[in-house]
């Protein structure tokens, strides 16, 4: 007797293909989608942080053009208000770091170092103001009065006088009139800080000189000659 062998199920055999095919298909689909999801949200992070880049860069940019076109401004009507040697030198009333008001009427008679610096107790103006601090006693030998004006508040003043016992005047040009009026004055609108300018003032209250490259480790001694050379051909 033939052994009896069952004939394979051919349609069971191709419904386990079918269904093996889709889970196959399921699974790549599924992988597809995952990849396509995962580059989706690469694509809106990319782009959500390029325009937060850009955002800012935009920003920044129009904060350039904005100073630039009032700092071109502000160029522009001071080079109208340049002052001269030989012109009157604009009238100030300030007060001082103990509150004493100062004015120009105040040194009529006499040669006065009127100074401009742009920042309390920052290195440059520290150096400044205590080479002046240091060379006092040659000026009072010429008669030469010293004032510092920044537009720094009275209370820094104070505190910048104590620190580095300054024997002279620092003035609070808070508002910045005054350093405008020698244009001496950067004025940003939204940032005013003085210029380092330094102006000679004679005894009738003209300008004698005008110093605007300053350099802070020597303008003292340079001012000292260049009153003494002045004082020997009167």
């Amino acid at each position: 007797m033939r052994n009896f062998r069952p004939k394979p199920d051919i349609h069971r055999k191709t419904k386990r293909n079918l269904a093996s095919q889709r889970v196959i298909s399921q699974s790549v689909l599924n992988q597809n989608l995952k990849l396509e999801l995962g580059y989706d949200l690469f694509l809106l992070k990319y782009f959500r942080c390029n325009f937060k880049d850009m955002s800012l860069k935009l920003i920044l940019y129009v904060a350039v053009l904005i100073l630039a076109f009032f700092g071109y401004r502000n160029y522009a009507s001071a080079a109208n208000l340049d002052l001269q040697i030989g012109d009157d030198a604009p009238s100030f009333k300030l007060n001082d770091a103990q509150g004493k008001s100062h004015s120009l009427s105040d040194y009529a008679g006499k040669y006065l170092v009127l100074y401009f610096y742009p920042k309390d107790d920052t290195p440059g103006c520290t150096k400044e103001a205590c080479n002046f601090r240091d060379d006092i006693s040659k000026f009072n030998k010429l008669g030469v009065s010293v004032v510092g004006i920044s537009v720094d508040s009275i209370q820094s003043h104070d505190k910048f006088t104590q620190k580095y016992h300054l024997p002279f005047p620092l003035l609070a040009d808070i508002d910045g009139k005054v350093a405008n009026n020698y244009n001496a004055l950067t004025n940003l609108f939204i940032v005013k800080i003085a210029k380092r300018y330094t102006f000679l003032i004679d005894p009738s209250g003209k300008v004698s000189k005008i110093y605007k490259s300053v350099d802070t480790s020597n303008h003292s001694q340079q001012i000292t000659d260049d009153i003494e050379f002045i004082l020997s051909n009167k």
